[in-house]
């Protein structure tokens, strides 16, 4: 933690600044959690170690709640899991994600005292925990929660005050960090992590946050590395420059964005994209052609019109009626591509399923132009290093791969990857996943330039041989990473 410090923020409180210079991709520090727990919705599909996503996992003989890849797995997680172990026995069932989270934070401090490492900046005690801020629904269930923590907590443990308790949930509920699986793709789980709680948020921040899941494949646990997160700068900063992430989505409007931030984190919003409202207008913007754009109330109509089929496609998506999905879509694009802008959040939304849903129905050159739009979409709105473009370029440059489009495929593999190394860097899996798209794409490039239709004649022969996997399932546009920090709903 040499490369920062601690500031006063002048109306934010405290904050963390740099003390030397940093260019795009730098790791400014890296954070090893004090703790962290597998959302209760994906407790038996997700290794509670490693937090990979298996197919099967191997279940605690003793509690039969935790599950683990394997027996490294589960000796690698049994330092955390031992108390934890023993209170879901006792108590007779697995609390809820937030007590699991809190209960192994206290553990670990009793154990280790309020200073866990040498690299910690702040105490649990400093962090802020916005009890008095909390709605009269929310302290209700944050009651509720305590109330459940002292069934929970074991009688041979030491006993906390209810105040402790209470900062500790506080401190969970509002700085408990989204972690990730072992790719990037989805969010599976809750952890803290002290130093990172310093960082104040901005709309535009000048650095990203990664979980890094470190290596934890080798027998001998003793040679595992841990699992982190990582600060990495988007761009140069300078010695002395606050350091500032983005707790919240910039695609959603500055009204949103604002409500979001006052809700979640009890904050309002200074920077200057919220103040000047900066990209508002492109996202909710008209189609301009020939200089001509449509009026206020045409936007207005289908602005409103998208909305409502969105709630349609989402309960169609639910349902899982793929097929539903994509009419449902395709016949709002027909009424709102001639009105809205192609930065229209509400349109970049609908093109974003249909890309997912056909790509899994197997539609592959729909989805190739929905997610080149997507794309296009974003790359107006979105800092030229954010991660989402990334993820989406990355899955655009796929999607075109499946549709026998190698040209752009290959490029948008290579802007993905170009970002990907800023924000997540060379090792993550995710990166490495790329580079290895990357030389498969230029090789069938370069195969492609030499001879179109003998590249064509060896696919066509290699996709006969070995069919296309299916996709995914598409998963709901609310799911995913979209926060940095997780808030209970």
């Amino acid at each position: 933690m040499e490369n920062v410090t601690i500031f006063d923020s002048p109306g934010k409180g405290r904050g963390l600044k740099a003390t030397k210079e940093f260019w795009a991709g730098d790791v400014i520090f890296a954070e090893p959690s004090v703790a962290a727990v597998v959302f209760d919705s994906l407790a038996e599909r997700i290794c509670h170690s490693c937090f990979r996503r298996q197919e099967k996992l191997q279940k605690c003989g003793q509690c039969k709640f935790a599950h683990y890849c394997d027996r490294t797995c589960q000796r690698a997680g049994w330092a955390e899991h031992k108390q934890e172990c023993t209170a879901i026995k006792t108590y007779g069932k697995a609390p809820n994600e937030n007590i699991r989270l809190v209960a192994r934070i206290l553990w670990r401090l009793d154990k280790d005292g309020s200073i866990l490492s040498d690299t910690q900046m702040v105490t649990m005690e400093e962090l802020e925990d916005h009890i008095t801020d909390m709605q009269e629904d929310e302290l209700k269930d944050f009651k509720v929660d305590i109330h459940n923590f002292l069934d929970y907590w074991p009688r041979n443990s030491k006993q906390h005050t209810i105040d402790d308790i209470s900062h500790i949930f506080g401190v969970v509920n509002c700085n408990g960090f989204t972690v990730s699986d072992q790719r990037g793709l989805q969010a599976v789980g809750v952890g803290l992590f002290p130093n990172l709680c310093m960082v104040n948020h901005d709309c535009w921040p000048n650095c990203t946050v990664i979980l890094n899941h470190g290596n934890q494949s080798a027998v001998n646990t003793m040679f595992h590395s841990q699992r982190r997160i990582e600060l990495r700068s988007l761009g140069k900063i300078e010695g002395g420059d606050e350091l500032t992430v983005a707790y919240v989505d910039f695609l959603n409007l500055t009204e949103e964005r604002q409500r979001l931030l006052k809700t979640q984190y009890f904050f309002d919003c200074t920077c200057e994209h919220c103040k000047d409202h900066i990209k508002d207008d492109l996202k909710f913007g008209g189609l301009e052609v020939d200089g001509v754009k449509p009026t206020e109330e045409q936007v207005k109509e289908a602005t409103d019109y998208c909305f409502e089929m969105m709630e349609q496609m989402e309960k169609a998506r639910l349902n899982g009626n793929y097929h539903e999905v994509v009419k449902i879509c395709k016949g709002c694009l027909e009424k709102t591509e001639p009105v809205l802008a192609d930065t229209h959040i509400y349109q970049l939304r609908m093109w974003s399923t249909l890309s997912e849903v056909q790509s899994y129905l197997q539609f592959f050159n729909d989805a190739a132009d929905y997610s080149r739009k997507m794309v296009e979409g974003y790359m107006k709105l979105y800092n030229p290093n954010n991660a989402a473009l990334g993820m989406a370029a990355m899955r655009a440059g796929v999607t075109h791969w499946q549709a026998g489009e190698i040209e752009v495929g290959h490029g948008m593999v290579c802007r993905a990857y170009a970002i990907l190394m800023v924000t997540h860097g060379p090792t993550h899996p995710i990166t490495k996943d790329l580079e290895a798209m990357r030389m498969q794409t230029e090789m069938e490039l370069r195969m492609f330039k030499q001879n179109e239709y003998v590249y064509h004649s060896m696919r066509e022969a290699a996709l006969k041989n070995k069919p296309m996997t299916m996709m995914h399932e598409p998963r709901s546009v609310e799911e995913g990473i979209k926060n940095l920090f997780h808030r209970r709903k």
